[in-house]
């Protein structure tokens, strides 16, 4: 084994920050007595790192017993991802005379080690990779593990290492790592569930259809048995479809939070995430050591669906509030803040009574008017203000579903859906990034989703009889606007106003329904 030498290297890697990578310099020395440390790494990480590191190069005959190494990260104050043990090791082999580094320069090297000198995956390769190209970096050497994922990078030659002995190899002997090919066009999939499968229930295929047309948080209430949860199901499969760059973004989020299948090179279908009721608000929105994304980011350009809704924890819906108003949630963490994206179309789904059999017919419901108020008011608040639509599923009718033919297909709602969201974004014609009907603001409003008379004598008798806040009135012109864009409508009439007014489900008090 080699164990005599003196020297130094430097290896460029990443450190990963949220979604945002920094370079990092893995600086080794090898001088003086036997000893191994990692300066720049909380202890008990180096202490892991120095585990996996030695062991790994033992399997290529390099003792680090014997020398005295230390490894320097630069710059120190990086919070890391954790994907250093290949870097680190091949720092080391620099140093220690094994192989030389010629071919390394304007290389970023990303891989975590076995204790057997296998190449791990790592985290995060994507949006590591993208910040390279733009920090200078033009080639990388990255697990084998995320190499469909990596080739999605443009701008960057990327090669694939399975076990260290490839890097020795490469840079010791000339023999070339695997290159990845770039991926060719991207081209988007539809989700497996299909709106045919719904039969009946046309105000609710209504209201998806305006939904994902308009960007429209949804609340759906009803029985069990409704029909809530196969609805939310097929919302995503009407969104128009993924473009490449909103693909990426959703596939950097999920490669982050380490759920990216190494056969899948990028995610193509739009997210849909239904996480418990029983999750906690930094599962909701993110949070730990290392700040991964939440169900919130990793629904991003998608659906977040949350089943059961007031059985979720009171501070896990109140750490939603930015994502509603932002597309955004920033994680405050000891040393630094990150934040994830998420924009994301929410889609709520709660029962009408503690029991949920109120009003089905059936009889079963033996919840007193006291107790439902008390039920129904705590859907009250900021966060259940900002769904735009509530709409109430009446019971199954199982003699009614047997007449009926099959639904409409997600594919020609989503046709529908398109044609409207082009619609919205040539009207903008801001020269930024179009946004749904449900994002304009007061002023864009006032010049987009303006009534003809009639409508607008019924916004505001409507505002005035029910007491609607200037937010209620925002959300009756924005599903007004829609609801005229599906129709093919330059302006928005009574008509429009009035559906817009039936799906948002006046009176705006939940509890007042009990009465």
């Amino acid at each position: 084994m080699q164990t005599t030498h003196s020297g130094s290297a430097d290896v460029l890697t990443i450190a990963l920050v949220g979604l945002n990578a920094h370079l990092l310099h893995v600086h080794a020395t090898v001088e003086g007595p036997a000893r191994f440390q990692i300066l720049g790494l909380p202890e008990g990480q180096a202490r892991e790192t120095r585990v996996r590191v030695r062991s790994a190069l033992q399997q290529v005959g390099v003792d680090v017993h014997a020398v005295n190494i230390t490894v320097r990260l630069s710059p120190e104050d990086l919070l890391t991802s954790g994907a250093l043990d290949l870097p680190i090791a091949v720092a080391v082999l620099g140093a220690v005379g094994r192989v030389s580094l010629e071919k390394l320069k304007s290389t970023v090297v990303l891989g975590e080690l076995a204790l057997t000198g296998a190449v791990r995956p790592v985290r995060g390769a994507l949006p590591s990779l993208r910040d390279a190209v733009t920090q200078g970096a033009t080639c990388a050497i990255v697990p084998k593990h995320n190499a469909r994922e990596a080739a999605n990078v443009r701008g960057i030659r990327v090669l694939v290492a399975d076990h260290v002995d490839d890097i020795v190899r490469h840079l010791g002997e000339d023999i070339p790592l695997e290159s990845v090919s770039k991926p060719a066009t991207f081209v988007p999939s539809s989700t497996s569930s299909d709106m045919t499968d719904i039969r009946g229930m046309h105000s609710a295929r209504r209201a998806l259809e305006i939904a994902a047309a308009g960007g429209h948080h949804l609340l759906l209430i009803g029985s069990p048995g409704a029909g809530k949860t196969m609805l939310a199901r097929r919302l995503a499969g009407i969104l128009p479809p993924l473009t490449e760059d909103e693909a990426l973004e959703a596939t950097a989020i999920h490669s982050v939070a380490g759920l990216l299948s190494p056969e899948v090179g990028v995610i193509s279908t739009r997210p849909f995430r239904a996480p418990h009721h029983t999750v906690s608000a930094a599962g909701l929105v993110g949070g730990g050591d290392r700040a991964r994304p939440g169900e919130v980011s990793l629904a991003h350009r998608g659906v977040l669906f949350l089943d059961e809704l007031l059985d979720f924890r009171r501070d896990a819906l109140e750490a939603l509030r930015q994502a509603f108003d932002e597309g955004i949630v920033t994680i405050h963490g000891a040393r630094r803040q990150v934040t994830f994206p998420a924009r994301t179309l929410f889609v709520g789904a709660m029962r009408p009574c503690p029991c949920g059999y109120r009003g089905d017919g059936s009889g079963r419901c033996g919840c007193s008017p006291e107790r439902v108020k008390s039920y129904l008011a705590r859907a009250e608040g900021p966060i259940f203000d900002r769904f735009d639509m509530r709409i109430f599923l009446p019971p199954v009718n199982v003699a009614e579903l047997r007449g009926a033919g099959p639904g409409e297909s997600s594919s020609d709602v989503q046709k529908r859906v398109v044609i409207a969201r082009r619609v919205q974004a040539e009207r903008q014609r801001c020269g930024e990034a179009p946004r749904a009907n449900a994002e304009l603001t007061s002023k864009e409003l006032e010049r987009f989703a303006a009534p003809d008379a009639i409508g607008a004598n019924m916004v505001t008798e409507t505002v005035e009889r029910f007491s609607l806040s200037q937010g209620g009135r925002r959300r009756v012109l924005r599903l007004a606007r829609t609801i005229a864009d599906l129709g093919g409508y330059d302006t928005v009439s009574a008509s429009h106003v009035a559906e817009a007014l039936h799906v948002i489900n006046l009176p705006a008090s939940l509890a007042s329904e009990a009465g």
